[in-house]
C-alpha cells in the first residue's frame, strides 16, 4: 500500500520536482508541468502516462490502474488505487510519468 508520505518522498526525489496544490489537491511537477496528483478522499493517484505505458500498467490489473474517464484518460491520465498497488510497481509507474513529462518539457524548451 502507498500512503501520501511515500508518494510525496518518491515524487520529490526526482530532479527539478516540486509540490503545489492543484484545485486543492497535491500535485507534483517537473518545471511546472504536472506528472502526478494525489486525491486524498479517494486515496488515488493520477499519473500522466504515455498511452503505451498506460496500456501496460492497466493490463497488469485494471482494478489498480485504470484510465481517467473521458478525454483525459484517452491522453494517458491514469488513476492508481493506492491501497492496492505495490510500492515497487507504483514507483515504476511514477517514474514513467516523470520521464514522459520531462521529455516533453525539455523537447519543447530545446525546440
Amino acid at each position: 500500500m502507498v500512503d501520501l508520505e511515500y508518494f510525496r518522498v518518491t515524487a520529490l526525489s526526482h530532479a527539478d520536482t516540486d509540490e503545489k496544490l492543484h484545485h486543492s489537491i497535491p500535485s507534483f511537477r517537473y518545471k511546472g508541468k504536472i506528472f502526478a496528483t494525489y486525491w486524498p478522499k479517494e486515496n488515488w493517484a493520477m499519473l500522466k502516462l504515455s498511452l503505451v505505458d498506460q496500456s501496460v500498467f492497466c493490463s497488469f490489473d485494471p482494478t489498480i490502474f485504470f484510465p481517467v474517464q473521458g478525454a483525459w484518460g484517452k491522453q494517458g491520465a491514469t488513476l492508481v488505487e493506492l491501497k492496492k498497488v505495490r510500492k515497487d510497481m507504483f514507483k515504476d509507474a511514477l517514474e514513467q510519468a516523470y520521464i514522459g513529462v520531462t521529455q516533453k518539457a525539455d523537447k519543447k524548451k530545446n525546440g
